[in-house]
Formats: C-alpha cells, sequence, structure tokens
C-alpha cells in the first residue's frame, strides 16, 4: 500500500503539471499578441504615410495655381489682352518661368510662358497674397471665344472661358 506521502508528491507532480502547462499557453499568448501588434503597427504606419503622399499629391495640384481675377483688353491694335492674377491660397511661390499659358480657340493655339508685373512692385516670381498682372498677345484668337488655360510649375492648372468678345473689340473691353 502507498503512504501518505507519495500520493500527496503525486497530487503535487500533477498540480506543477498543470500549472506549468498554464505558463506555457500564457506566454504563447503574449508572443501572439506581440507579433499581432507589430503587424497591426506596420500597418497603420504605412496607411499613414500613403495617406500623408496622397494629401501633398492634391494639395499641389489644388494650391500651387494662379487664380484669374479679370481679364481685359488692353492693346486692340497689337491683339492683346491683359489678365489680373494671384496665387491660390497655401500655395507655395512659382517661379515665373515655370508659369505655361495656352489659348486655343478656332483660329488656331497661342501659347507662351507668363511674364507678369507685381502691382506693388515686389520681386520677380509669384508670391502669396500678391497681385499681378499679365500681358498675352493673342496672334490667332484675338476676337475669338476661347478656352484660356495656365499650368504653374507642373502642378496646378487654371481654366477660363473668354467670351465677352464684342464684335469688333476695343481697349477696356472686359472678357471674364
Amino acid at each position: 500500500m502507498k503512504n501518505n506521502k507519495e500520493i500527496k508528491n503525486e497530487q503535487s507532480d500533477t498540480v506543477a503539471a498543470m500549472g506549468i502547462g498554464a505558463m506555457i499557453v500564457f506566454i504563447a499568448l503574449i508572443l501572439v499578441a506581440a507579433v499581432a501588434s507589430a503587424v497591426i503597427i506596420q500597418t497603420a504606419e504605412k496607411l499613414q504615410q500613403n495617406a500623408q503622399a496622397t494629401g501633398e499629391g492634391t494639395k499641389d495640384a489644388m494650391a500651387s495655381k494662379l487664380n484669374i481675377i479679370s481679364a481685359i483688353v488692353s492693346d486692340q491694335a497689337a491683339n492683346e489682352i491683359t489678365l489680373t492674377l494671384e496665387l491660390s491660397p497655401g500655395s507655395d511661390p512659382v517661379a515665373e518661368a515655370d508659369v505655361m499659358w495656352v489659348a486655343a480657340c478656332n483660329g488656331g493655339p497661342d501659347t507662351g510662358v507668363v511674364a507678369a508685373a507685381n502691382l506693388d512692385g515686389g520681386g520677380a516670381g509669384f508670391a502669396r497674397g500678391e497681385i499681378y498682372t499679365a500681358v498675352f498677345a493673342l496672334a490667332n484668337c484675338f476676337g475669338e471665344e476661347s478656352q484660356f488655360g495656365l499650368q504653374a510649375a507642373g502642378a496646378g492648372f487654371t481654366y477660363e472661358v473668354l467670351s465677352g468678345w464684342n464684335a469688333a473689340p476695343a481697349n477696356g473691353d472686359v472678357l471674364i
């Protein structure tokens, strides 16, 4: 017959084995949770980087553009119009050489680089909060309804229809 001491040791061994098993399961759960949290953190970081890149691209496309305030016939004899322009709010400064224009009409396209004058005598290029005038020679489109576009530094694009032409355009006629 077994004595009480041997029975007690067998019960202790069983309880100890159950405790060790529970400890192994607990450690495994901690490891799984650590791996899962690392994956979640990596995914969140990647999503944040993608969102930031998309936001920057959208900002560049929408903000870095020129707004047309007005358009008038400035020199009817030379087929010239004058636009009053400003940089969109939140835009980065844009160099004049980086702003291209195009006027499309039935007579064919007119294109060029913008040469603007700051109304308060500021420096070259376009800056936020400043208003500019620019003269455009429309050899093909003068006097015709035209689609006029400004492309700023490979980012923002401004589109306007010049449709306020009179039968005989005169200096000072408002086109927009």
